[in-house]
């Protein structure tokens, strides 16, 4: 894989790496929205999320439009819900995984097995 291709893809993750900013980018997975009702549903202070839109418009992971004096939010591409989605199933994997260890240990400590 060539240099280009790791630096654009931590340069991905690196906007990514921002619980607000994906929750921004879940909340786009149903379409275009304004700037507006995201920072309501999302409970966002304006000055905050405008900082989080910038990162998000200049590494190219939503694009905007202007209607009057509101501001629409898109997806340039809606694979990258395919990637939350399965980051999503990674941590439920890892999670799993966990949990069995844990039932193990207890079952292990209540049968007094150290």
């Amino acid at each position: 894989m060539s240099r280009a291709l790791h630096r654009f893809k931590a340069e991905i993750f690196q906007a990514l790496a921002h619980p607000t900013r994906i929750a921004m980018v879940e909340a786009l997975r149903a379409g275009e929205t304004s700037a507006g009702q995201l920072i309501a549903k999302l409970g966002l202070e304006q000055a905050n999320a405008s900082q989080h839109f910038a990162v998000l418009r200049t590494k190219q992971i939503v694009t905007s439009r202007k209607e009057g004096n509101q501001v629409f939010y898109s997806l340039r591409d809606p694979v990258l819900i395919e990637v939350l989605d399965i980051l999503k199933r990674y941590f439920y994997s890892q999670l799993s995984q966990t949990m069995s260890m844990l039932k193990e240990i207890q079952a292990d400590k209540a049968a007094g097995k150290k």
